[in-house]
């Protein structure tokens, strides 16, 4: 079966990227967010607008990606959720997130968080560079790769 791509489109920089590798896979494509989304004539691609919360989007996603689907996402918190269900989750920046990398990036996320909270840091996080976008593409082509070699497989 082929995987989904889920994005968590809440301030994703990313969104075009995914539409252009997406249509290239020729593979469904969720855009989960508060509001805001463009609609598409694409019957591959599909909006999902959920209501106001901290965590809507993301649980939104976690109820309904699986194994071997693909997430898009920063948040580290639903990264790791979507990485317990098997899915391949990549970050904006290219950053995959597996079962070995993502206790370290939670606990990063926590500490820095902890940093912020005791005025230790001011928490300015990089900005996002052309750098990325392109080291982005080259792991979704990656990661598309291997989704698709799994469900083929299985």
């Amino acid at each position: 079966m082929a995987p989904v791509i889920y994005v968590d489109a809440d301030a994703c920089p990313v969104k075009a990227e995914v539409l252009r590798v997406a249509e290239r896979f020729d593979l469904e494509t969720v855009f989960v967010a508060n509001g805001g989304l463009r609609p598409s004539r694409d019957p591959k691609i599909r909006n999902v607008v959920v209501p106001s919360g901290a965590d809507a989007a993301d649980d939104w996603i976690v109820e309904h990606a699986q194994a071997n689907d693909v997430v898009i996402t920063a948040d580290i918190p639903l990264a790791a959720r979507t990485v317990a269900l098997g899915a391949h989750v990549l970050g904006p920046t290219g950053r995959a997130f597996t079962p070995e990398t993502i206790g370290m990036a939670v606990a990063m996320r926590d500490l820095k968080q902890h940093l912020r909270e005791t005025g230790e840091s001011r928490g300015y996080n990089a900005s996002f560079a052309p750098r990325d976008r392109s080291r982005f593409l080259g792991e979704l082509d990656r990661i598309l790769r291997v989704a698709l070699k799994s469900g083929a497989s299985a």
